[in-house]
């Protein structure tokens, strides 16, 4: 494996556990006492910001029923990342689950992850794409863990549930929050995939825009 393949594999295996542990509804509570793994260590596992031992993988693969090539993306038919945003944009993005298909015939739909950042740590980026399903979507599974996340929809229209609140966000839309707010997201669309970007910051790193903003008709 070249030393960019590596960088890739460190910088998406915490999302990817993520992903996995929020396929099955599962807490970090929960996988915390199923595993004996320390909960602070499976927070900082997915947020990036510590590198997984193969005990803690080991033990995870067996609580999420997972091989350790689909944890890590190591599958050989898994593609690398590509080396910019413009390539990483329009590659097929890597499908976190148990099947790839673009629709499913049964609710918990697969979470595909493409990692944008090659580094493992500090504001990270990553395009998520939720496949259609056939059947009408439910509230969202809803987490919280350190982190403050900015979220962009490119296509379809995504279920935000933040809190209290419900949110339906279309293509352009963008939401920001503490995710120390609970907070999960579905596919509201049952006739379409949904494909959005998040930045996520694990220590509560957010977005500084350095420019106002234009008004409408601005050159």
């Amino acid at each position: 494996m070249t030393d960019d393949r590596t960088a890739d594999v460190l910088a998406a295996i915490g999302p990817r556990l993520r992903a996995a542990r929020e396929q099955r509804g599962a807490t970090l509570t929960g996988v915390s006492l199923a595993t004996g793994i320390a909960l602070s260590t499976l927070s900082r596992v997915e947020t990036g910001r510590r590198r997984p031992t193969l005990e803690v993988l080991l033990r995870l693969a067996q609580e999420y029923g997972a091989s350790l090539d689909q944890l890590a993306g190591t599958a050989p038919a898994a593609p690398a990342a590509p080396a910019t945003l413009a390539a990483a944009l329009a590659a097929p993005a890597v499908t976190i689950g148990p099947g790839a298909a673009t629709r499913r015939r049964r609710p918990g739909p697969d979470k595909a992850v493409l990692p944008l950042t090659r580094y493992v740590g500090g504001l990270h980026a990553h395009k998520h794409v939720l496949p259609a399903t056939d059947v009408p979507p439910t509230r969202p599974r809803q987490s919280s863990h350190d982190g403050y996340e900015w979220l962009c929809v490119l296509y379809g229209r995504l279920w935000l549930a933040l809190g209290e609140q419900d949110l339906v966000l279309g293509a352009g839309d963008v939401a920001e929050f503490d995710t120390r707010t609970a907070h999960g997201v579905a596919n509201a669309g049952a006739d379409e995939p949904v494909e959005y970007l998040v930045m996520f910051g694990p220590q509560g790193e957010s977005l500084r825009p350095r420019t106002p903003p234009l008004g409408r008709g601005t050159r």
